[in-house]
């Protein structure tokens, strides 16, 4: 009906479009070579067509789902329009082909109910063919509004100096957003090795320290294992801090393992559903290991959720990472975590998403293109 709805404005509108393509186009063949008075009839000429042309804009933004640039030039906007109108024509052809069908589709109800019906076969056969010419109608409405989107596209679309312009802000932006990824990602390291490690190795040294300087041996046992103990969590800990610089496991087994790795160190069950049948490569493979693993803890320290799904599923020309738990809901997506993983995201040129409505569930989608 949405769809309906602007062919049907489209139409109307085409009334008013072709008289004006053809009083433009003799306009100027009329003043074609006489320079000062082309340029006097071009400026009323492209105020209307600019105006016909916003017009349409904003009808292919509510009805069809068709965003342009509002950048164009006079005579695009001129050449949009003298092709426009055909496309106009051929919406009211296909609504009305669409009416034809009803008509003929639910005609035999009436029939039935006022008159006697003497040749079922042609009257079923006309019904048939009524709902058959609805659906080629339906079907037409879908391809006309792809050919308006097309159209406006092509003659309104960004030119190629735009799209290099907005590339080039995009990168700028992903560029400033790894510099940050990565200064955070060393606060955390440092942080991690002087709350955890360091704090550990510091503890070990004074307890040999007072190994060596105790008279009683008895005690100097107690010590040096109490010192062994302590080595053997500093060693856990320096794992911990390693692992998440980098798991090795990633290298050596595959993105697949990795996230099983994830799954099993998590203090909350988590369900992972692995429908890649290749290996990504190694960028998009990190990147969407750190989107897993960031999600889970987040998930597992802020949450309160009960259960974890994470899906890493092939899309077109992407890979698609889903995390999924079942907490009340209302995480933060400005949050330095989430924001985080933003960016890694978008270093690779993906797109990522959260969506958490308060009562749950928190959803995380991470699209990564690759090859």
């Amino acid at each position: 009906m949405r769809l309906a709805t602007g062919l049907v404005l489209g139409a109307v509108l085409a009334v008013a479009e072709l008289p004006f393509v053809v009083l433009a186009g003799l306009s100027l063949l009329c003043v074609f070579a006489w320079p000062r008075g082309r340029r006097s009839v071009l400026k009323p000429l492209a105020a209307a067509a600019r105006a016909l042309t916003e017009t349409h804009r904003r009808r292919l933004r509510v009805y069809v789902g068709a965003d342009t640039s509002d950048a164009y030039a006079n005579h695009r906007a001129l050449q949009y329009l003298s092709l426009r109108w055909g496309l106009g024509v051929l919406g009211a052809l296909v609504l009305g082909a669409a009416l034809i069908g009803v008509a003929y589709g639910i005609s035999w109800i009436f029939i039935l109910l006022l008159t006697d019906v003497r040749h079922p076969g042609n009257l079923a056969l006309s019904s048939i063919g009524g709902l058959f010419l609805l659906f080629l109608s339906l079907q037409g409405t879908f391809g006309v509004a792809g050919l308006e989107t097309r159209l406006a596209r092509y003659y309104l679309g960004p030119s190629h100096h735009e799209t290099l312009e907005r590339r080039i802000e995009e990168l700028a932006a992903t560029r400033a957003g790894v510099i940050f990824a990565v200064n955070d990602e060393r606060r955390r390291i440092e942080r991690d090795l002087h709350d955890g490690v360091q704090q550990r190795l510091v503890a070990l040294g004074m307890l040999l320290g007072r190994a060596l300087r105790s008279q009683d041996a008895r005690r100097a046992e107690q010590l040096l294992r109490q010192a062994h103990e302590e080595s053997g969590q500093a060693l856990t800990e320096l794992r911990e801090v390693a692992w998440r610089v980098y798991p090795t496991v990633l290298d050596e087994a595959g993105l697949r393992a990795a996230l099983e790795t994830v799954a099993e160190r998590s203090a909350i069950p988590v369900c992972l559903d692995y429908a890649l049948a290749t290996e990504p490569d190694t960028a998009v493979a990190t990147v969407a290991y750190f989107v897993v693993s960031e999600a889970v803890t987040n998930a597992v320290k802020h949450s309160g959720a009960g259960r974890i799904t994470v899906r890493v599923a092939p899309g077109e020309d992407a890979v698609l990472v889903h995390i999924e738990d079942d907490g009340p809901g209302g995480a933060d997506s400005s949050g330095s975590g989430l924001f985080g993983l933003a960016r890694r995201v978008a270093a690779v040129d993906g797109r990522f998403r959260v969506d958490s409505p308060a009562g749950g569930p928190t959803t995380i989608t991470a699209e990564l293109p690759c090859a």
